[in-house]
């Protein structure tokens, strides 16, 4: 299981990608139209080979409208796996009693959605590519588009809770991955490409996004020409922190 890509919901599509794409020093490959059927419009930037993309709603009542006015606000929204294959987590996740909320398939990738109520703290989707090193979602070019001088990859998501362990077991489940602990003892879950990160907080969702970065001076110069630049030297862009890991 590899984490490939992490997705944040924006009232403002264009704002947010150019403040992620200049912070980041990453660039759009892709809008997807098939966002639409939720009611949406999207981003896909790659960063190496992992991907952050930007949701937005293009109508009234979509799931990631309901779910920036839960959260007070932009918001991390989904954290998306890469499996070799469906049907070993399908029967896990029918043990367990998650929901599949939606479940898709398109020439080259299928994927399940998995409902954030039965999981807590996101929308996780878990995806298999028929080609393993492909990404549908970003595109036929996104090769095209990676850039690497500031940001190299994802390698990691913060998820807060105010019961930080409880989240983190109820993930492990899902995930079927152990629970470690990290160097100041709070819990954490390695996954294939990163890490997922267990913080306090006032309520369950994605606070962070954790980056290998290439030049660490270019990312805070950029964040604070923007003026998004924490006093820890994290970048906050759509309700989210994006640091190195």
């Amino acid at each position: 299981m590899q984490l490939r890509q992490i997705a944040l919901a924006a009232r403002d599509l264009a704002a947010t990608v150019d403040a992620l794409t200049d912070v980041l020093g990453i660039e759009v490959a892709f809008n997807d139209p098939g966002v639409g059927v939720f009611g949406l419009e999207n981003g896909v930037m790659p960063i190496g080979e992992t991907f952050l993309e930007v949701v937005s709603p293009a109508r009234a009542n979509t799931t990631a409208g309901r779910w920036i006015e839960r959260r007070g606000g932009d918001s991390g929204y989904m954290v998306i796996f890469q499996v070799p294959e469906l049907a070993p987590h399908r029967a896990r996740l029918e043990q367990l009693g998650v929901r599949i909320v939606w479940e898709g398939k398109q020439k080259g990738a299928a994927t399940l959605h998995l409902h954030p109520r039965d999981v807590g703290g996101a929308i996780v989707s878990i995806d298999v590519m028929d080609e393993p090193g492909a990404w549908e979602w970003a595109g036929p070019k996104w090769r095209q588009h990676v850039r690497t001088d500031v940001t190299r990859a994802i390698v990691g998501a913060e998820l807060e809770s105010p019961e930080p362990e409880r989240l983190a077991a109820r993930w492990s489940e899902v995930l079927a991955l152990p629970v470690t602990r990290s160097t100041v003892g709070a819990p954490e879950i390695a996954v294939g490409g990163g890490v997922l990160r267990f913080v306090r907080g006032a309520s369950d969702g994605v606070a962070g996004v954790l980056l290998d970065l290439a030049s660490p001076e270019r990312f805070r110069a950029a964040a604070q020409k923007r003026g998004v630049l924490a006093a820890d030297g994290a970048a906050r862009i759509a309700g989210t922190r994006f640091a190195a890991r």
